[in-house]
């Protein structure tokens, strides 16, 4: 068994920045933790690929530099930086994360802000930057921006997106007819991939169900395929960690056998392009 994790946050209050930290997050959480939670899900190969935790912007490139000054001890393969890609020209920024080679992607939070953030002309110059500079774009959006996410793909088809956690649509319930069609449409572009990570966080709460969740990763399957389906553990935000994990296990397994391991570390692998 192997597992690429394709979502790890990471951090260290003490040595960055984090305005939203608070409760049970506010202290660090690094690589040597991670490991220890992802244990008790059971023996596996394991790596990961980091994503940016949203510490300060003035500290993004710190952020790099101190998840990759210990990278090749705890597997963590690739980074996904901060980019500030609503300011248009991003040219000085990427120039820098060129000069960190682990660094595979790039994300810019689009949940909070408002409608037409993510295809405003400055933005789209950008996501056609970074698609130039070989980067996957990570994109973490909530459930009723899943169309803009489709816009832009559109107007940059050569940018390869991935979709942060099924696009964080509502677990209390079934999944509803909205969500799924708009999840629909953004899988009819195929530049995107989607991550199965998330969810528990969006339970809120430690005592989510494998019946509750399950549904919205049948979802995922019908409208991305599992070539286009990515394991991402979302740790610390999301836990148990071992519990989604192995839940995701499950699910692969009995879903689509033969693509299990595509979904819990190829396709991360490619998508992603790490070794």
């Amino acid at each position: 068994m192997r597992i690429l994790d394709s979502h790890l946050h990471l951090w260290d209050p003490d040595l960055l920045r984090y305005s939203w930290l608070s409760g049970d997050l506010l202290r660090r959480f690094d690589a040597e933790d991670w490991h220890d939670a992802a244990r008790e899900a059971g023996d596996a190969q394991r790596a990961a690929v980091f994503v940016q935790a949203e510490c300060a912007p003035a500290d993004s490139l710190a952020e790099v530099d101190w998840v990759a000054s210990t990278a090749a001890v705890h597997g963590v393969r690739g980074i996904v930086a901060r980019l500030a890609m609503e300011e248009g020209e991003v040219g000085a920024q990427l120039a820098e994360l060129r000069r960190r080679p682990l660094v595979v992607g790039v994300r810019r939070l689009i949940q909070d802000e408002g409608p037409g953030f993510a295809t405003a002309a400055g933005f789209v110059s950008a996501a056609r930057a970074v698609a130039d500079a070989g980067y996957v774009f990570d994109a973490c959006v909530r459930r009723t921006q899943l169309r803009e996410v489709a816009r832009l793909a559109d107007l940059v088809p050569e940018l390869p997106i991935v979709l942060d956690h099924l696009g964080k649509p509502d677990v209390t319930a079934a999944p509803d007819a909205r969500w799924r069609d708009d999840l629909a449409v953004l899988a009819d572009r195929p530049n995107v991939a989607c991550k199965l990570s998330g969810l528990p966080a969006e339970a809120a709460g430690d005592d989510w169900t494998a019946g509750q969740l399950t549904p919205f990763l049948d979802a995922a399957l019908e409208a991305f395929g599992p070539d286009r389906l990515l394991f991402g553990g979302d740790w610390p935000v999301s836990g148990p960690y071992a519990a989604w994990e192995q839940l995701v296990r499950r699910w692969a397994a009995a879903s689509v056998p033969a693509r299990a391991d595509d979904i819990l570390w190829g396709n991360a692998a490619r998508i992603y392009g790490v070794t």
